[in-house]
């Protein structure tokens, strides 16, 4: 299963929060136009009577379609025992429906040449297919067929179980990737948003079929899923496809889920300064950061601008002071992650353990400066240029334009047309990056070190 990515361009800072629905809004089971530009297609979205959301982007300039089915419901919804089960049943449900086995399932979607995946993030769950375009009728009855009618036999579960567990050993032998989850349990705590998207070896060994199958059946429902499908598509053919693939679920009437609140994580500093994985590694490897900004805080495109100078590329400052000119390190650069109610600010590094002190220091220091004098307004000013095009070079594909559409709906309720977010990066000015750098720089850090030492040794980092 493919790498679950909370931010993905245009999802986190190309959206906002919900807002009431204006007078003049289509009543339900009519579609809405919500873009029609020269920077993005024509954008339509759909609420269903039953809750479900179908969203399209048709995009005539290319082949093909990319369709998703978006699950809100992640690893933050878990409680300790089951932890793991929104991402071991991610994998699961490919085992096979009533009508499909697993084979042919995966034969169905080579004979046409597409490719078919799927991944779990802390706050939602999506599958995807990428076809021609005139493939796109058997990527929505399949993807639909998995959703709405998987087995999820205890057969399965017992054989993706060594999967999983495979997954968290490759996970824990990749120092650049346990460090990521090292750093959110040390900044989170003993909190949903703390523990790994994959759960843990226990927690994975301990999970019965009533617990993965109980889960499905409670968490799927119609109101908390959203349909998106970009490309050489048209809204009506979408919409008949769901309909056909959803079936009976879709009968009855029910509002679309609520927005996530965020409530269940209240913290206002790391819940641990310190986490250690000690391992024989030639490199350390070092995330140090704190709380950011929510999804829904408007100060997030400030500090996505502050985040870009500071470490977000080549000529970043981290970049510059840190291998450009001093040779420390091979890769080093920052981070912002949002999600509801919360965030993180962080910055990662590899370098040889003998120079960890003096990369951590450098780190500090530049983070201090940057808290205390805010940017320079040509730092801002390419900031901004920076995450203009990484915006829209980011959604040159159909694949990114579908992650766009159904995390803009299932995380904020509503689409920002792309037209939209530039404008409010361009609104980003050099007094805003100040004031969001010295509260997100000045907050409580914490560090999170993959390598060859022991915890006293953390003392002196």
């Amino acid at each position: 299963m493919s790498t679950p990515h909370e931010n993905t361009p245009g999802a986190g800072v190309g959206a906002s929060a919900s807002a009431p629905a204006p007078a003049g809004v289509p009543p339900v089971g009519v579609p809405e136009l919500l873009d029609l530009d020269d920077v993005g297609g024509r954008v339509e979205r759909t609420r269903l009577p039953s809750g479900l959301r179908v969203l399209t982007e048709t995009m005539p300039g290319v082949l093909s379609a990319t369709v998703g089915i978006w699950v809100g419901v992640g690893s933050r919804d878990e409680s300790d025992p089951v932890a793991g089960s929104s991402h071991f049943l991610e994998h699961l449900l490919f085992k096979g429906t009533r009508t499909r086995s697993a084979l042919e399932i995966a034969t169905a979607m080579d004979a046409v040449g597409g490719e078919m995946n799927a991944f779990t993030a802390k706050e939602h769950t999506c599958y995807y297919a990428n076809v021609l375009a005139s493939d796109l009728p058997l990527a929505v009855a399949i993807l639909g067929d998995l959703v709405t009618d998987a087995l999820n036999t205890a057969e399965d579960l017992e054989s993706e179980r060594t999967v999983v567990l495979e997954e968290i050993a490759m996970r824990d032998d990749e120092p650049a990737d346990a460090v990521h989850d090292l750093f959110a349990e040390t900044l989170f705590g003993d909190t949903a948003l703390g523990r790994s998207v994959l759960g843990t070896v226990e927690s994975i060994e301990s999970l019965t079929r009533d617990d993965v199958d109980g889960w499905y059946r409670s968490r799927y429902a119609v109101p908390s899923i959203v349909v998106a499908a970009a490309g050489r598509v048209s809204h009506e053919q979408v919409l008949e496809l769901v309909e056909k693939a959803f079936g009976e679920r879709l009968g009855g009437r029910a509002d679309p889920a609520p927005l996530r609140s965020g409530g269940d994580v209240v913290l206002d500093r790391p819940a641990r300064a310190t986490g250690l994985i000690s391992r024989r590694t030639e490199q350390t490897h070092l995330l140090i950061g704190g709380l950011g900004v929510g999804r829904h805080d408007e100060r997030r495109y400030a500090a996505a601008v502050l985040e870009t100078a500071v470490g977000g590329g080549m000529s970043s400052r981290l970049f510059q002071e840190i291998r450009e000119k001093r040779g420390l390190v091979y890769s080093v650069g920052s981070a912002l992650t949002h999600y509801a109610g919360t965030g993180t600010f962080s910055v990662y590094a590899g370098c040889s353990p003998k120079r960890v002190p003096e990369v951590l220091r450098l780190v500090r220091e530049e983070l201090a400066r940057v808290a205390a004098d805010g940017l320079t307004a040509e730092e801002v000013a390419r900031g901004r240029g920076q995450l203009r095009g990484g915006l829209v070079l980011g959604l040159e594909d159909t694949g990114s334009r579908m992650t766009r559409l159904g995390k803009s709906e299932l995380a904020h309720g509503e689409y920002v047309p792309v037209r939209g977010v530039l404008d409010r990066i361009d609104a980003v000015d050099t007094e805003q990056v100040r004031a969001v750098a010295a509260d997100l720089l000045t907050r409580p850090t914490c560090l999170a070190v993959v390598g060859p030492y022991r915890e006293s040794d953390l003392d002196t980092l």
